[in-house]
């Protein structure tokens, strides 16, 4: 009789392994899907998809570099839009003090004025961003305006007044695009270094100013006017930058969000679905446990009492 059982439940045993092993590795997938989010281990067992996702997830790595680009860029023309800004506002503060100096004959303060414009613009020419300065071309670890008082302004050529080169940024934000931003300090300053050396020539303006200063704030009005208007071209410049970057930037954070919606779609698992599939094929593995561990206490003698 004993051979009869071990007949009988070998292959029935074999048949309950390979059930098991089945149910073993099902349930060991899905475990992996809900620890890891993701329908595959790797790309090669994506099958049809892998080919498309690979070539999704390159366009997605692009397109999330020029948002990168485009947000830093964003920053940095904003700090030069700032800049530019604080200075025009100082310069025509002290463009009409002296319109007023001229017309009244009187300059009460206007020496601390033009102290004080001088030192925004000073400021302004030599802005930074974490430790490069905004306005000197390439030369961004030197600063590109030189003189540190208004009186050190007197008798000094332009061209020794600027340190910078002509050289502008350019970064890429799109596809094929380029874009060249910014601008120089001896590009949008040169102008109104010449008016505030012409003031400094002039020497110290006292509440009564001379004939001669009168007449040094007359050159210094007409350029310190050129200068704002080579100011205001850059700054408007700037800001026709700042809005295409923008707009370039949004373009690319929209794409990434397709892309990285196409990418998911194919790549991660949904959790519901594994949730369900977790706890059936718990069942079904528990149900062979329980199966084999039945029809193995049977045997044919308990079928022909």
């Amino acid at each position: 009789m004993s051979g009869w059982n071990r007949v009988a439940s070998v292959p029935m045993q074999r048949t309950l392994f390979a059930s098991i092993a089945q149910s073993q590795r099902s349930l060991s997938e899905v475990q992996q899907q809900m620890a890891t989010g993701k329908k595959a281990p790797d790309f090669a067992s994506l099958g049809i998809e892998t080919m498309r996702n690979l070539s999704a997830r390159t366009m997605l790595a692009r397109q999330e570099a020029h948002a990168a680009v485009g947000n830093r860029i964003g920053t940095t023309l904003a700090l030069m839009d700032t800049q530019m800004a604080g200075m025009e506002e100082s310069l025509s503060k002290l463009r009409d003090g002296l319109l007023s100096a001229v017309g009244t004959k009187r300059a009460d303060g206007l020496q601390e004025v033009m102290e004080e414009a001088f030192q925004r613009f000073r400021t302004g020419m030599n802005s930074d961003e974490a430790g490069q300065y905004l306005f000197a071309g390439s030369q961004t670890d030197t600063a590109p305006f030189v003189p540190a008082t208004l009186a050190a302004t007197a008798g000094l050529p332009t061209a020794n007044a600027f340190r910078n080169d002509n050289v502008t940024a350019e970064a890429r934000v799109a596809d094929g695009l380029d874009v060249t931003y910014g601008t120089t300090a001896s590009a949008m300053g040169s102008e109104l270094f010449e008016a505030f050396r012409t003031l400094a020539d002039a020497g110290t303006v006292g509440p009564v100013p001379t004939a001669a200063q009168l007449s040094a704030m007359n050159n210094a009005i007409g350029q310190l006017n050129d200068g704002l208007k080579i100011l205001r071209a850059a700054h408007a410049e700037n800001g026709r930058r700042q809005a295409q970057v923008e707009s370039l930037t949004d373009r690319a954070a929209d794409r990434t969000l397709i892309l990285e919606k196409l990418v998911s779609r194919n790549e991660d698992a949904d959790m519901a679905d594994v949730a369900s599939q977790l706890m059936q094929r718990k069942s079904s593995l528990e149900a062979s446990y329980t199966l084999f561990s039945r029809l193995s206490n049977l045997s044919l003698i308990n079928f022909m009492r």
